[in-house]
């Protein structure tokens, strides 16, 4: 059964930049579910003064020999369904549509008793040539002769400066403006552009997020690089979910086998 829960992707993006280490921690210990989903189980940890620990479903507890504690509360994570598209007038049109609903359906493992279970704890690994063959991007040599530009990304193609200051920073940036459709907004309506302050926000908020994910140096300079292109605006849960699926999609692009 689904419900009306609203996931905060903004605040969620707001604890992922501005609180070091949560990302990591979520990671190695939900590093199943999407980045969304693991810090909304911490958020809801938190909120329920639950200790952070692995989650899973009563009946998958029960699978492990573990009970949930009676009066124990679920919490919500997103799930995708799907469902019919329709027109307009309410029509359906034949099409299909995958939507992310909350469900309340997760216990942490200090609701439940029982057998002894040790989890697994993961970190993120990352290898670029995986990353760019499973997302269908080509990385180019860099032709640019601005040395202020330290990368670019055309269409389905990326390139990063020898000279770039954080090599790695700039790939991801421009790998998800490419994943975002930034590269692709040539081909829309004038009334359908995303504003540059945004893809830029987005952008380098899905570079923030890998960078702290794989260990990777680059968090100050990301962070001033988003609150230079904010200018004292907030992101909103629109482009938050957007950053969130962008960054899930290049790490589980990269990721080992």
């Amino acid at each position: 059964m689904t419900t009306t829960k609203t996931v905060p992707y903004q605040q969620l993006l707001k604890d992922a930049v501005n609180k070091p280490g949560v990302l990591s921690s979520c990671y190695s210990r939900f590093h199943n579910y999407s980045l969304g989903n693991q810090l909304w189980a911490w958020l809801q940890s938190i909120e329920h003064n639950l200790e952070l620990g692995p989650i899973a479903t009563y009946k998958q507890w029960q699978s492990l020999g573990r009970q949930v504690k009676k009066g124990s509360e679920a919490i919500y994570l997103t799930l995708p369904v799907i469902v019919d598209k329709k027109d307009d007038q309410g029509n359906k049109t034949g099409d299909k549509l995958k939507l992310f609903l909350p469900k309340k359906a997760w216990f942490f493992l200090s609701q439940t008793e029982g057998d002894e279970y040790v989890a697994e704890v993961k970190s993120a690994v990352w290898n670029k040539e995986r990353a760019l063959q499973s997302l269908d991007i080509a990385q180019i040599p860099f032709d640019k002769a601005d040395g202020n530009c330290q990368g670019f990304a055309r269409g389905r193609s990326v390139a990063v400066s020898d000279i770039a200051v954080l090599p790695h920073k700039t790939l991801f940036h421009e790998l998800a403006h490419v994943v975002l459709g930034h590269t692709l907004e040539h081909e829309l309506a004038d009334s359908e552009h995303t504003p540059k302050d945004i893809k830029e926000v987005e952008a380098e908020s899905v570079a923030y997020i890998l960078c702290q994910l794989l260990g990777l140096p680059g968090e100050v300079e990301s962070r001033g690089y988003i609150q230079h292109w904010l200018n004292g605006q907030e992101i909103n849960d629109k482009s938050a979910k957007r950053i969130f699926s962008a960054a899930d999609k290049i790490l589980k692009a990269g990721a080992s086998e």
